[in-house]
């Protein structure tokens, strides 16, 4: 089984606080949401391979350290997931993004696809699947099987807030995919929502109702 692993640093919980509070705008709203992509960014990648590389500093040749092996890319689940992605490209600048689109059906809350748009070597290369949410999981679920049908086979998902269902509906569809949580909350309410949650993390990035 894959790890799940809840990000306790105080930066991310601090941050978190601010953006579930309701008078929060969608300026700092949107800028706060990647200052914790980029912390969560930060705490996800300390298991990346490094190696050993020869380098000439303007004193002398040293051996420096540097990524090895793959690639990486960023693949945000539309529409929320997009403010996650500057924070992860000030971490890792050369990450290639992908784009995934899912709208959720309010009758069934299944995940409903519109739009997929990898990069060219996607499977070569290790995915991070963000969205700031975690609900039922439907729509990551989803998203990361997209992925495993393109032969995406390095994948770990990271979301800011989920809850325990969506957390177990992710272990059950995924059990190889690590998961990267800001804060984990208590349940789903009657609408599909994370309690006690932020509201619809969409509209809140981009100030739509």
């Amino acid at each position: 089984m894959a790890k799940v692993c809840v990000m306790e640093h105080p930066l991310i919980q601090h941050k978190i606080g601010v953006i579930r509070r309701k008078e929060t705008g969608s300026k700092d709203f949107r800028q706060i949401i990647g200052e914790i992509a980029m912390l969560m960014c930060y705490e996800a990648t300390r298991d990346l391979k490094l190696q050993d590389v020869e380098i000439e500093t303007p004193i002398c040749r040293t051996t420096a350290k540097e990524l090895q092996g793959k690639k990486l890319a960023v693949i945000p689940i539309l529409r929320a997931g997009i403010g996650m992605v500057e924070g992860m490209l000030a971490m890792i600048p050369a990450a290639k993004v992908g784009h995934i689109g899912l709208y959720r059906d309010p009758e069934t809350l299944k995940p409903v696809e519109y739009y997929c748009k990898l990069p060219g070597d996607c499977a070569e290369r290790e995915v991070f699947v963000v969205d700031p949410m975690l609900a039922t999981g439907g729509s990551a679920v989803a998203a990361i099987q997209m992925l495993k049908d393109k032969g995406v086979k390095n994948i770990r998902f990271m979301c800011i807030i989920a809850a325990p269902e969506g957390i177990e509906a992710m272990q059950k569809a995924h059990p190889d995919v690590d998961i990267y949580i800001g804060a984990k909350d208590e349940c789903l309410n009657d609408h599909g929502y994370i309690v006690p949650g932020l509201g619809d993390a969409g509209d809140r990035i981009f100030g739509t109702k």
